[in-house]
């Protein structure tokens, strides 16, 4: 990882004390997205079909990079640091998926992209639930990994059973108000690291760069608040993901991606009451970080969901 006291000042990135890395064959860019300056990383084929991929906490766009070099022979990859996220800018804002949602479809628009498909995981499987509701005439489809959505596949409850609430517990902790604050500052590798440890099949899927690399994106000015805030508009989430589905269903098509021992055991099954033409598979051997523990499978499934349906 390269050294913080080292990190290039590069024009337009708003987190510049935060080391860059680079993949080969992509490029570093920050686009205006509705009042909100949003790193994006874009690949290869300029003339093919635009993939855009969203990570979720801890992670930032760099959750994507052993997937991004397959899919870039055949598609037009772009990695998006969402609000708050890695290189992207850190608003003072309401952090609701459907607020956020605008941002990121704001972003894509403004890299030159009428219409794409969306992958992402976790929380940016959340946003993008959400802009797949506000935004459909600008989806192809819809590809969302491992994610308890507010609303839609997230329990209205923490289980209290040990054996599944260590999977859900920190959503309780995440919207007390203050106290994360004050026992995560200063410790956020400690924090960082027990979610890539914990829920990954093989506790060494990261290694300490890794771990360290996330930890100092959510350490970086404003990135613990922004984490939490996610969590803690995530009732407001789930209230406009209700209001919209009251007036549409998804009806483009949705690819659940699951991990054998993940946080959702069928994506598709859970998300098929909402969407017309959900499929799903289950990555075998996987965690909750299924492109970083199951990448080529990952890379397989998407290109075979992209190229599917832009046949049919």
């Amino acid at each position: 990882m390269a050294d913080p006291a080292h990190t290039p000042r590069v024009p337009g990135n708003p987190v510049r004390d935060l080391p860059l890395p680079d993949l080969a064959g992509f490029t570093h860019r920050w686009v205006d997205a509705g009042g909100v300056r949003l790193h994006a990383v874009e690949g290869d084929r300029p003339d093919g079909p635009p993939v855009v991929l969203l990570a979720g906490f801890p992670q930032t766009w760099w959750a994507w990079r052993k997937v991004m070099p397959s899919l870039a022979g055949r598609f037009r990859v772009i990695a998006i640091d969402l609000p708050g996220q890695g290189h992207s800018e850190r608003p003072d804002i309401s952090y609701d998926t459907h607020t956020v949602a605008a941002h990121v479809h704001a972003a894509v628009e403004a890299l030159g992209v009428p219409a794409y498909w969306l992958v992402a995981h976790d929380i940016g499987a959340w946003v993008a639930f959400s802009l797949a509701l506000k935004y459909r005439s600008g989806l192809r489809g819809l590809a969302l990994l491992d994610a308890g959505i507010p609303g839609i596949t997230l329990p209205d409850a923490v289980p209290t059973d040990p054996a599944r609430a260590w999977k859900t517990w920190h959503f309780a902790f995440h919207l007390v108000p203050e106290l994360p604050e004050t026992l995560l500052a200063g410790r956020e590798r400690e924090y960082v690291g027990w979610f890539l440890k914990a829920k990954t099949l093989a506790a060494d899927t990261f290694d300490n760069a890794e771990i360290e690399r996330y930890a100092a994106s959510v350490a970086a000015d404003g990135g613990l608040r922004a984490s939490l805030a996610y969590y803690r508009d995530a009732a407001e989430s789930a209230r406009r993901n209700h209001e919209a589905l009251q007036r549409q269903r998804l009806e483009l098509p949705l690819l659940g991606i699951s991990g054998s021992h993940g946080s959702i055991p069928d994506m598709a099954a859970s998300l098929k009451p909402w969407a017309d033409r959900a499929t799903g598979i289950v990555v075998p051997e996987s965690g909750h970080f299924i492109p970083d523990e199951q990448p080529a499978a990952v890379a397989a499934a998407l290109t075979d969901f992209v190229t599917g349906n832009a046949a049919a």
